[in-house]
């Protein structure tokens, strides 16, 4: 889909950027549907989680192509896409909002995090959350969700194009996921968003330190006033910021 690579300086600046932020970069270039709906940290990590996706498509399950005897098929895209998602990226699933069922559980996520993968997201259940919780590379779901995905959903499709929480996703698409969710960065945008919002942290955080000591929002959120301008200068200078 996309002949980009993250490097990893424009990863390390988005490790220390918000989905926040990142949402209203994107909002001022009209794009305002990138903050997939519905999923949340399975346990929230320290670390922001960021990288390219890597996808996979689930349709609903017919009874007669999904008995229990698939997964001794060492081609089921489910297995496949644990053992091909590339160190660095994200394991993007399109579970279709349905979490009555799981898209993966923990031995499956746990292989994932051994292999390198940078994080797993996915709009429908995880089974045995406790242990991919556990796990130290951030996964967001919509719930728990004990039945094996057999019950509802047919792993189909590997880095296609695909909807996860109402999102378009396509692969190599850089994520980004905090503690309020994740966004979808359209590739050909990371780099510059990456160093705009770099910006945008910056002074969001002088902000903050202002309001905690009692400064009005008027003129300093958006800053408006020359005063305030000067102030974050000055306060850019005296933290390195």
């Amino acid at each position: 889909m996309t002949d980009y690579i993250l490097s990893d300086e424009t990863r390390a600046k988005l490790k220390k950027i918000s989905t926040a932020s990142i949402a209203t970069a994107l909002f001022k270039r009209g794009l305002r549907n990138q903050f997939i709906q519905g999923v949340v940290p399975v346990s929230p990590k320290a670390e922001t989680m960021v990288g390219q996706a890597f996808t996979l498509r689930y349709i609903p399950a017919r009874e007669d192509r999904n008995p229990i005897t698939v997964f001794r098929n060492p081609e089921h895209p489910q297995r496949v896409a644990i053992e091909t998602c590339p160190a660095g990226w994200v394991l993007v699933m399109d579970g279709r909002k349905d979490a009555r069922a799981a898209t993966a559980g923990s031995i499956l996520i746990t292989r994932l995090a051994l292999r390198g993968a940078a994080g797993v997201v996915s709009d429908a259940g995880f089974r045995d959350a406790d242990g991919i919780g556990a796990l130290d590379m951030p996964a967001y779901y919509a719930k728990p969700s004990a039945p094996t995905n057999l019950t509802l959903h047919e792993a189909l499709d590997i880095n296609v194009p695909i909807s996860c929480g109402d999102v378009a996703v396509f692969p190599g698409d850089v994520m980004l996921g905090d503690r309020d969710g994740v966004m979808v960065i359209p590739a050909h945008l990371a780099d510059e968003l990456a160093d705009e919002c770099t910006g945008m942290e910056s002074f969001e955080d002088f902000v903050l330190e202002e309001v905690t000591k009692g400064t009005g929002i008027i003129g300093l959120y958006p800053c408006t006033l020359e005063e305030n301008q000067q102030k974050y200068e000055a306060w850019r200078e005296r933290t390195g910021r």
